[in-house]
C-alpha cells in the first residue's frame, strides 16, 4: 500500500470524518468501521459481487457481515429498492450501532446513504466508491437520494458518512468511458474552485484518463479537496454548497430525458457548456473561459451539445428541479474562473438563447 492522503470534512453540527485516498487502502476498512458495530451490511451492484464477497470474507472474522445486491446504476435509486433493503435490515435486527457499507459507483453510494439515513433515523455508513464519479462526488458530503418519475434526486436526506475509503486500485478495471465521464465532475471543480485541475488536464490529457497514473490521482485528490472544503462550510446545501451544482440543472434534465441510460458525467458535460454560455449572457463571462469549457471537455472525449428540439422537455423537467424557487429557475453561473454563484433567471428567452448556442458553436 502506497502513501495514503487523508482529507478532513468538518461540517458544523455534524460528526467530522475523513476521506482516505490511496492504492490498497481498502485493506484498512476494518479500522474505519464503528468499533461497536456487530453487524455490517454491504450494499453493492451485481457487477461487484465477487469483490463484495471478498470484502465480506475479510471483515467476517470480526463482524457478522451480509451482502445486499441492488440493481446497476440509476435503476437502483428507486423507493422499491430501498424498501427491499430496509426489509433485509429488519429481518437481521439491524440496530443503531451496526453499520452499512456503500460499495460501488455513485448511484450505489447515493442509495446506500439514503438507506442508512432513514433506517432507525440514521445508522453509520462507510462509503467505498469504486468509480471516479463516486470518489470525487457522490460518496462525499452526505447528500443522499433516490429518483422519482418526475426527476433525479427529488427524494433524499443529508447523512454524513462515518468514513470514505477511496482505493484507486478499483479504477484499474474500470472502463475508460467511465473514467472520462467521472472526470466531468473533476472539471467542474476546476472551473468553480481550483483552476490547477484544468491545467493538469490540458497538459497531460492522456494521463488524466489512465488508471494508475499520478495525474489521475492528483485530479481526484484535488476534486475531493474542493468538495470537502465546500461541504464543510455548508452541509445542508443552503448557501455555498450550491456552487457544486454547476452544470447540473440542465445535466439532470438530460439524464431524465435519456431515462438515466446516460452516464451522469456525460450529461453534466453538456450542462457545463450550457452554464458557461448562460454565464456569458447574464454575467459577462469571457469568450476565453467559455471556449475553455469546450476545449477541456473535448480533450476528455466528452459531448458538448444536445438536440435543439428537446428543449421543451428539458425545460419542463428543470422547472421541477429542487433548486427552483417559487417556479423560478436558478442556475449556478461563473463570473470568472473559480468564481461561481447562484442566480435566479425568470426570463426563459435567455435560457433558450444559451441552449441554442450549444448547437451554433458546435456546428462551427
Amino acid at each position: 500500500m502506497t502513501d495514503t492522503t487523508v482529507i478532513d470534512v468538518t461540517s458544523a453540527g455534524v460528526n467530522p470524518y475523513q476521506v482516505h485516498i490511496g492504492h490498497g487502502v481498502r485493506q484498512q476498512i476494518p479500522e474505519w468501521l464503528p468499533h461497536d458495530a456487530q453487524k455490517i451490511m454491504i450494499v453493492h451492484p451485481p457487477i461487484l459481487h465477487a469483490r463484495a464477497e471478498a470484502l465480506r470474507e475479510a471483515l467476517s472474522a470480526q463482524k457478522e457481515v451480509v451482502l445486499a445486491e441492488v440493481p446497476e446504476g440509476e435503476s437502483a435509486k428507486r423507493i422499491e429498492v430501498a424498501s427491499f433493503v430496509w426489509g433485509l435490515l429488519g429481518q437481521l435486527d439491524f440496530s443503531r450501532t451496526d453499520a452499512i457499507i456503500g460499495f460501488g459507483g455513485g448511484a450505489t453510494t447515493d442509495l446506500a446513504g439514503f438507506i442508512a439515513a432513514n433506517w432507525l433515523r440514521g445508522v453509520p455508513i462507510v462509503q467505498v466508491p469504486t468509480t471516479v464519479l463516486g470518489m470525487v462526488d457522490a460518496a462525499i458530503g452526505g447528500k443522499t437520494g433516490i429518483n422519482t418519475t418526475e426527476g433525479k434526486n427529488l427524494v433524499g436526506a443529508f447523512h454524513a458518512p462515518h468514513a470514505v475509503v477511496v482505493d484507486l486500485d478499483w479504477l484499474e478495471t474500470l472502463p475508460e468511458n467511465d473514467i472520462r465521464a467521472g472526470l466531468a465532475e473533476v472539471v467542474k471543480c476546476g472551473f468553480i474552485k481550483d483552476p490547477a485541475i484544468l491545467e493538469l488536464i490540458e497538459a497531460q490529457p492522456d494521463e488524466a484518463i489512465r488508471a494508475g497514473s499520478d495525474v489521475l490521482r492528483e485530479l481526484i485528490t484535488r476534486a475531493i479537496q474542493v468538495k470537502a472544503d465546500v461541504v464543510s462550510d455548508d452541509f445542508t446545501d443552503v448557501g455555498a454548497r450550491e456552487v457544486l451544482n454547476y452544470g447540473h440543472t440542465l445535466g439532470h434534465a438530460i439524464e431524465h430525458a435519456e431515462r438515466y441510460l446516460w452516464r451522469h458525467g456525460v450529461a453534466i458535460s453538456i450542462g457545463m457548456v450550457f452554464a458557461a454560455e448562460l454565464s456569458q449572457m447574464v454575467g459577462g463571462l469571457s469568450d476565453e473561459i467559455v471556449a475553455r469549457h469546450r476545449s477541456v471537455l473535448s480533450l476528455l472525449g466528452l459531448p458538448l451539445d444536445y438536440p435543439v428540439d428537446r428543449w421543451p422537455q428539458l425545460l419542463a423537467t428543470m422547472q421541477k428541479d429542487k433548486k427552483s424557487r417559487s417556479g423560478v429557475l436558478r442556475f449556478v453561473i461563473l463570473d470568472g474562473l473559480g468564481h461561481a454563484r447562484v442566480l435566479a433567471i425568470p426570463d426563459e428567452s435567455v435560457l433558450v438563447a444559451a441552449y441554442h448556442e450549444l448547437q451554433t458553436t458546435s456546428a462551427q
